[in-house]
């Protein structure tokens, strides 16, 4: 990630304010990462030169050894200020500064043999130092941070050993992650290539599930700052992933399987995923789909939170989704040519008929006209009208004439006695209330009802006689030609 980038994404995820809560125990080397902040970072891009120096005398106090420099949290600077990276990243930038968490060892917090009182903020009277330490520790983290780092050490930049931090880093850890506030934790040492302190780092990851970087505070330089802040970033939480799946699998229903299986897996994958950096294991529930190739991260807008996911399908399911809608198998680009070509050749004769089907349905006649292809034209000839002459052009072209004729037929099963006659139609009755379809599968003599219906309907069909459908096609064309005025229609 560019440089000037990642401050325009912080500046954007935090409205162009970014309060960097300094927290963790005491004596980590929590002022000595603001001072380096504030060197590297903050004062080199303040234009005031007033607002510059008053910056710098606003740094908090460092020291080595086990004493502790902090009183009261600071922040640092004052009051936020206004530091422009270049056209696009401008931020207002504060730190904020705390005592820390007591650990076992430090020293500052007793006078003689009692508590060391202090005035803080919060109240007109005097309380123990520790006290106060807590809980201005405690704001810093709640109230006034949108970034937190928390600083621990290994144990070489003090004589306190790395155990006595523990607890005090184990809770403000917890306390932080009840807030969802986004972290990192930096791991202060004189040694950042130590083999201990690398497994110190991986341990910490994986008992803590955050980044743990390994720095030597003292010596930070501005690629470390980058480091930290990149870092943090990527522990915003994501606000929206988006998933884009090619454009034919939107063409389907919203019932169907396939796009219903795409919605769960993502809804499952989407579990996975809070923080920006989870992205890195979205979708491992899909690695072995038989459906979809794994997730491929399009695009991490960091400024917003909005992931963009691109799903594939697998080699072959076009084919089979494509058969399914059509009702045919297809098993590559061959067969759906062919395919294609004879339903262009339907549909284009279909388009034809629809209306006259339609008209059909609701009035009992419907009517294809000819296309200017089918029209057939006679040679001209030359008539005599009188004494005068003139030219005969005739042109001919089949014309489709539907007709509905509402066919009627019956089933009346001899079964026997009257009581049996009674039982049959209370029982096709029961059918026909609890399911009106399944009446049909209800079996009479051997036979579905279907099957009864259905060959009587076909044996009236077969009654019509070829020179009736003949006449019956000349006379519609008689009327069409010539006109209806002389129709006489006799039925018997």
């Amino acid at each position: 990630m560019e440089k000037y980038d990642l401050y325009r994404d912080i500046a954007e995820r935090t409205d162009g304010d970014i309060y960097i809560g300094v927290v963790g125990p005491v004596r980590t080397g929590k002022s000595t990462l603001i001072k380096r902040i504030m060197d590297l970072l903050v004062l080199p891009n303040i234009e005031n030169e007033f607002k510059r120096e008053r910056s710098r005398d606003e740094m908090p106090q460092s020291g080595a050894g086990r004493t502790i420099m902090t009183t009261q949290p600071k922040f640092v600077p004052n009051e936020a200020v206004r530091i422009s990276l270049n056209e696009t990243a401008n931020l207002n930038i504060r730190m904020v500064d705390c005592v820390g968490y007591m650990v076992k060892g430090a020293m500052g917090h007793m006078e003689g043999d009692g508590p060391r009182m202090v005035r803080s903020p919060w109240f007109d009277y005097d309380i123990p130092f520790e006290e106060a330490a807590e809980i201005g520790t405690r704001k810093v983290i709640t109230d006034h941070s949108t970034i937190g780092l928390v600083v621990t050490t290994d144990g070489s930049i003090t004589e306190i050993p790395r155990s006595n931090y523990v607890e005090a880093e184990e809770r403000v850890v917890q306390e932080l992650k009840e807030l969802n506030k986004p972290f990192i934790i930096v791991l202060n040492t004189k040694n950042p290539e130590n083999e201990d302190t690398i497994r110190l780092q991986g341990a910490l990851e994986e008992k803590y599930d955050v980044p743990v970087l390994v720095l030597d505070v003292l010596n930070l330089d501005e690629e470390d700052i980058h480091k930290i802040l990149s870092h943090a970033l990527f522990e915003f939480p994501i606000a929206e992933i988006k998933v884009d799946v090619p454009k034919w699998v939107l063409s389907l229903d919203d019932d169907h399987w396939l796009i219903q299986y795409v919605m769960d897996a993502a809804r499952e994958a989407c579990k996975q995923a809070y923080r920006i950096r989870d992205m890195d294991i979205f979708g491992k529930d899909l690695e072995e789909s038989e459906y979809m190739e794994h997730p491929k991260i399009e695009n991490i807008d960091l400024g917003t939170g909005n992931v963009l996911i691109r799903m594939d399908a697998k080699s072959g399911l076009f084919y089979k989704v494509l058969g399914e809608e059509c009702g045919y198998e297809i098993k590559g680009d061959y067969q759906m040519i062919g395919l294609m070509k004879e339903l262009a050749f339907a549909k284009r004769e279909y388009d034809r008929m629809a209306q006259a089907l339609m008209d059909v349905r609701n009035t009992g006649y419907g009517m294809v006209p000819p296309t200017m292809d089918e029209l057939t034209l006679e040679e001209p000839e030359i008539i005599k009208q009188g004494g005068r002459f003139g030219v005969r052009l005739r042109a001919s072209a089949p014309s489709l004439h539907l007709i509905r004729a509402d066919i009627e037929t019956e089933v009346s099963p001899i079964v026997g006695t009257e009581r049996q006659s009674e039982e049959l139609v209370r029982y096709l009755l029961d059918e026909f209330e609890s399911d009106p379809s399944r009446l049909w599968s209800s079996n009479i003599f051997g036979k579905s009802l279907h099957e009864l219906v259905t060959e009587g309907l076909s044996n009236k069909l077969a009654r019509m006689p070829e020179d009736a459908q003949f006449k019956i096609q000349e006379t519609l064309q008689r009327i069409i030609n010539e006109g209806s005025g002389g129709l006489i229609c006799i039925i018997l």
